[in-house]
Order: C-alpha cells, then structure tokens, then sequence
C-alpha cells in the first residue's frame, strides 16, 4: 500500500517552495513559510526539485542505493545494529556514523522524484522505525563519546541527521522530529565551538559544516535563533587570516590542522557548504550578507587546481587514500558548489564562471559529472551545456605561487604541473584516523603532471603505485613503517616556496631535509612555457643506504605504452619527453604492480576495501649511489612533446649553476635562479650578483626588463640584485623595491614569501 504523509499547507505555494522572494518583517514574524521555504529549497538541491526527467540515470543510481540500504536492513536490538555489518554497541568503530549515512540515503531515495519508492508511505515508516531505533541506541544526549572521533558526533552525524529529517519531513511525525534532534543541543549547539574540547574555536570547514546542521536544525524546529546563529558564523568564514593556523591566505592558501595544505578536502566541504547555506536563505528572511568575499575566493584558492573538472591530489591531503573519494569525487563537488554560487553570484564572476564551468564538463568525459553530482546541479550543468550564448572556456592558465602553503602549479594549455613542498611551517603528510598510511613522500617535492589523460591520478593509482618512487622526490631507500596516527612531521628548514612571472613563468625550491634519514638536498623547479627544467644539488647522505631521485612514475593503466630512448633523452608515448641535461644516465622499469586499497586505509569508517588492483608503471629515476657526497641532478619534463621535439631538446637550455649556493638557468630572454645565499651567476652579458637568499626571475626584451624576487626563506629584511646590466630607471614596482645607483634593493622582510615585481630600464 502507498499513501502519502503529506503536512504542506497552503503557505507553501509555488513562490514559497521556490524561495520567498521579499520579506519586510523580522525573522521571528515571518511565521512557518519561511522555514518551510528556506527547508524545501534545501531539500530541491539535494533531490534536483520535481521534474528529473532528464536526469533520469542519476535518480535510478539514487533509487537503487536507497534499495540497497532498505534491503539490507535487519534491526537487532540484542547486538544491537540496524545492518548485521554495523554493530553498534562500539562508538569507536564509527559504524553509528556509517548507520546515519545509510539513513540519508534511504531519504534520498523517498523524497527524490521519479524513484518507485518516492514519498511512499512504508518507506517513511520504516525510516521512522530506523531512526528510533538509532536515538535509543547509538546516538542521543545521554550518551558517551567513550573515546570515538570527535567528528561523528558534531558534525557527521548532525549533517546527516538534519539532512535525513529535511528529506523525510512530510513523512515524519512531530514529536519524533522533536526528539531526534535534541541530542543537536548537546554535541552541535553552535557553529563556532566544539563541545568535545573545550577551548577550541571551530575555524575553516568544521566551522561552515556546524553552520550548515544548525542552520538545518533550526528550519526543522522553527527556531530563528538557530538560523541566525548559523548565518552569523558565516562572514567570519570569509574574511581572510594571516596565520599561522587554519583558513584562507591572501595567496589563495587554504589550511586546515593547522598546518596542511587542504584546499581539495576540507577547502571543498567548505565551498559546499557555504555556497548552499548562502543558496538556502537567500530568499529567506536570514539572508546571508557580507560574503562578497566567497567568490573571489573560488578564482583565487580552487580556480588553480581544477584541470578540466578533477581536484588535484597535490591539495586533498590524506584522502588521497581513500577509496571513495577521489580526485573527480572533490573536483565534481567543487562545480557543484560553483554552480550553486552562479545563482547568487555578480555579474563579473558569474561571465567569466560560466564558460569556466562549461569546458570543464565537456572536456571530463572520462568521469561525466552526471554520474556523481546530486540532480539539482546536474539540471544545471545540463542548462549551462546547452546554452549557445556561453562559449566553451579553454583550460586556466598561469603560474600561481601558493606561499602559505608550500605549493605551486604551473598550468599550460594542453598540461599542468603541481609541486608539493614542506618546510617548518607546512607539514610534509598527514595519517590521521589511519588514513594516508603510506604518504610519507607527498610533500618532499612531489611532482604532479596533468596532461590529456584525465584517468592518470584516479585509476587506482594510490594503492598500486611504488610509495618510495613518487615522481619529483629524491629519497632514501630504507623500508618504512605504516605513517602512525596524527603523525605531524614539519622539517626543520625554512626554505620552501617560489615566484612566478607574467603568470607564464616560475621557480619553486625546497630544501630537503628528510625525515629518519640523513639525506639532504636542494632542490629546483624552473617552470617555462613548454618545459619543466628540474635541479638538484648538495645530495648528501651517511646511512649506507641508496639515494635515488624519481624522475617520473607513470601510471599507464592496463598496458605498456611505446618507450623511446635515445642519447640522454626518454619519450613515453602520450604523455612525455625527458631529457637528462648533464650528462648523466637513467634508469627505466616497467612493472605490473598489484596493491590494495586497504593497505594505505584502514580508517574505521574510510577503510578501503581489500580486492587486489594491478596497473602498469614506467619508471624513470636517477641513481646517486650509496652515501652519495654533494650529487646532482638535472633533467627536463617535456609534457606532451613528440619523440622529434625530445631529441632535439639538448642545447634549448643553458644551465648557468647547479651549486649548494645557487641554482640557474636562463632561455630565450628569461634567466631564472634560486639563491640559497648570497652569490654570483655568470650569464653572457655580465654577473648577476645577489647578497641574500631569495628566487629570482627576470626577463629581457631590449632595454626593458621584468621581474620578479621572493624569499621563500623569510630569514632576510632585504635584497640587494645587481642584473648583469646597469639600471637606468625604474618604470613600473612594487612599493618594496628601489633603485639603488645600478642595482636594485627589495624589501622582502615580513612579506611571507610572496612576490615582488619590478620593471626597469637598462
């Protein structure tokens, strides 16, 4: 039998289930419309409203999860577990967490338009039944946390909650409603505090995730306060830190932990959501003001890092490891949040978004939005695809220098490059809940490289790749243990950043200092317009074991691609040319590895699964010996290049110092150089002399000349550059530099590494 428990009133007209558009009185006068309004636009984003006809693939995949769910459910109250894989006597084993989660997709099921079991009425039974059932045994205010994560219980559970209520609101009755939710004033009453710790203020994704399931609660329960509080949280979401500590940097920086680059995991939760916070009162009478910001934040934190819809991995920290959320996973709820803003956002984001968006989703083919996104953004998506007045936007390009968090992406039209660093500010991997257990070399200077091939980084690549060959790492051979819980390593060095030029070119250093290991090394990245020029030196190390610099690590799925080799050059067909620039030799291996999900997550509720996944892998790597004494390297990465271009690529570059005390190169007009300390480089029209570390780019085209210096050290108040020709004038600067008789003097005390740029006359 099916029937409805329908409780809309009249007041829920069309305008009302849309979004009231004007309200004139205070919120506590507004009467039940409006949260019932505010409610049911909440839950149109979640379900995609009452047409989904043309999403239909989308609402079957809904339709049957939610029946996977039903199906499998067995309450036993003696165990007691609602599903026999979900015990639930133990809050430490996560599975009441799990258990909500399975009750929001149950929810889903029953409110999304087009299912069989939509709005029928045994299903809202049942979930009443369920969710009883949880209240009395795994999740109310009397209860213990005995230990368990913090997260499950003021946050995890409480979005879950709110969002499983929102869903089946007409299907529920009053005074369960009532009681479900108390145990919110317990473990969520507040956006800014976090009940299990006292003292700690909730910042970053934690802070707009609490704002969301107050906010939820307070729609459910007809409670302005609630709605206020949570719309109060949210303008100090956006206002900009300066650290240290979580947040969003001036830069573009995101961090959470304190420490860890974060914008793919937790940046992206945020994104979420604050745009539907923003999207659910917008017509409401909590209309959140002050949020300006949110949108220059999408150009400036997320832009960078989303290559044709995927999230780069160089930013998603531990999840990396987990198995169900992958790098198209973040990147696909980073465009749903995007289109989520586009309702809201000005007219000056809103035309440079749209065609943004729009190449994004019809260059991903190999993961199509449509099969991740919920069907509210896919009708979107859908719209934006099928306007003929928006054009289909080409990949971002630039060079974007992240500061403040040791991170740099190079972008090109037909390929990106990502470098991920680490220093006394940033921490090189995070393990926390027993995720991440083999990311001990992510933040040495990895190199990540994004070309055509949108299934490189989320084909099973984390479990099966060689952990100890991550590309762009140079790195000792010891055997390692699983990373421990809360495992926090920052190298005790200072030097880890870089700086871009005309957003065409850049430098990225670090220097390393590895963990549980004597290996020591200085490390460089010159990014061109159509190449990577990687050097290395001051390779040291005194613990009798190999020394190795990774090259490249490629996964290449289910076969070997064509290889070429020839005099000092690799080409790997599809994907790249490496040429070694002196002189040394390389070594190639092609395997089948085989790896498990499970051996890099065994988090309680992210544990990856423990079917054995094989791909194939070239390698390519640079072998300094045992103990090797101030070794070197120097190679390129020629992304996309042909087996011609590859061969002919020995002469395009002249290294001008491959020292412990300078790094540099210099091509077609552009010299670029890492100064460790104060040095010289000899180019063909003179000495380039600086006294004080600092990266250094410049560019000459006649008499004019561009540049760019930072300190990624943040150990010197000044620089003084003297360019290998005398300075006439200076035409266009930053406030921080001067000229000073030839030379020029820069004032990068207290800048926190980022840029400053100058043109002069010479």
């Amino acid at each position: 039998m099916t029937h409805l428990l329908s409780r809309r009133s009249a007041l829920l007209s069309a305008a009302a289930v849309a979004g009231l558009a004007v309200w004139d009185g205070t919120a506590e006068a507004a009467g039940t419309a409006a949260f019932d309004a505010a409610r049911e636009r909440w839950v149109s984003l979640l379900t995609g409203g009452s047409d989904n006809s043309s999403y239909t693939d989308r609402t079957q995949a809904i339709e049957g999860s939610a029946n996977a769910v039903l199906r499998k459910l067995r309450p036993a109250s003696d165990r007691p577990s609602l599903w026999p894989d979900l015990p639930l006597s133990d809050p430490r084993t996560g599975n009441f967490n799990r258990a909500f989660n399975r009750m929001r997709t149950l929810a889903l099921g029953w409110a999304t338009p087009g299912t069989a079991m939509h709005r029928d009425g045994q299903v809202a039974e049942t979930a009443v039944r369920a969710l009883d059932f949880l209240y009395e045994h795994a999740y109310h205010e009397g209860l213990d946390r005995r230990g368990s994560n913090w997260f499950w219980w003021e946050i995890g559970v409480p979005r879950a909650l709110t969002d499983t209520c929102a869903l089946l609101y007409d299907g529920l009755p009053k005074d369960r409603l009532e009681r479900w939710l108390r145990p919110l004033r317990r473990w969520c009453p507040d956006p800014e505090r976090r009940v299990s710790h006292p003292g700690v203020v909730e910042t970053g994704a934690n802070r707009a995730g609490k704002a969301m399931a107050v906010a939820m609660r307070g729609l459910l329960t007809h409670d302005a306060r609630l709605v206020k509080r949570a719309r109060d949280a949210v303008p100090d979401l956006l206002r900009p830190t300066r650290g240290p500590g979580d947040g969003f940097y001036r830069d573009g920086s995101f961090i959470q932990h304190d420490v860890y680059p974060y914008t793919g995991s937790y940046g992206v939760d945020y994104l979420e959501s604050v745009a539907k916070l923003i999207a659910m009162l917008s017509r409401s009478p909590w209309k959140i003001t002050g949020i300006g910001n949110i949108y220059d934040i999408v150009d400036r934190s997320f832009v960078p890092f989303v290559f044709d819809g995927l999230m780069m991995d160089c930013v998603r920290g531990r999840q990396i490891s987990v198995q169900g959320h992958r790098d198209h996973h973040s990147g696909h709820k980073t465009v749903e949040a995007i289109l989520t803003l586009l309702e809201t956002a000005p007219e000056r984001h809103a035309e440079r978004w749209r065609p943004l968006v729009k190449g994004w989703l019809t260059r991903d083919q190999a993961i199509p939005y449509g099969t991740l996104a919920p069907p509210a953004s896919i009708a979107k998506a859908t719209a934006l695809l099928e306007d003929p007045s928006v054009p289909v936007g080409p990949r971002t390009t630039g060079t974007y220098v992240f500061a403040d968090m040791d991170r740099v992406v190079h972008r090109r039209p037909t390929w990106a490059y990502a470098i991920a660093m680490s220093s006394e500010r940033i921490g090189a991997a995070e393990a926390m809940n027993r995720e991440n257990l083999h990311g001990w070399y992510t933040g040495d200077g990895m190199t990540y490289l994004y070309t055509g091939d949108l299934t490189h980084w989320n084909d099973d690549l984390w479990p099966t790749i060689d952990p100890y060959r991550l590309p762009g790492t140079t790195v000792d051979t010891r055997r390692r243990a699983d990373l421990p819980h809360d495992h926090r390593r920052l190298p005790p060095t200072p030097w880890a950043g870089g700086v871009a030029l005309d957003g065409e070119y850049g430098v990225a250093a670090m220097k390393l200092i590895a963990g549980g290991s004597s290996l020591r090394a200085k490390k460089a990245w010159f990014l061109l317009d159509d190449a990577v020029i990687a050097l290395g030196a001051g390779i040291t190390a005194s613990d009798d074991r190999r020394i190795e610099t990774i090259v490249e690590n490629r996964n290449t799925h289910d076969r070997h691609p064509p290889l070429t080799r020839g005099d000092g050059w690799i080409h790997l067909s599809g994907v790249a040319g490496y040429v070694l620039l002196d002189g040394a030799d390389a070594k190639v291996m092609r395997e089948k590895r085989t790896g498990r999900w499970r051996d890099i997550d065994k988090g309680a509720t992210t544990g990856g699964d423990t079917s054995p996944v094989t791909r194939h892998y070239t390698t390519i790597l640079i072998d300094h010996g045992v103990d090797p004494r101030k070794a070197r390297y120097a190679y390129a990465v020629l992304p996309d290049a042909s087996i011609t271009q590859t061969a002919a690529y020995h002469g395009r570059i002249e290294i001008l110092a491959n020292s412990g005390a300078v790094q540099a190169i210099t091509r077609d007009g552009v010299l670029a150089a890492v100064f460790w300390r104060a040095g010289t480089v000899e180019t063909g029209d003179g000495p380039l002399v600086v006294d004080g570390p600092c990266t250094l780019l410049v560019r000459r085209d006649g008499k004019r000349v561009r540049l760019a210096v930072s300190d990624p050290s943040r150990t010197t108040d000044e620089v003084k550059i003297t360019l290998p020709w005398p300075v006439k004038s200076l035409k266009e600067r930053d406030r921080s530099v001067r000229k000073a008789r030839t030379a020029l003097k820069v004032e990068v005390g207290g800048s926190r590494g980022y840029a400053h740029t100058a043109e002069v006359r010479v």
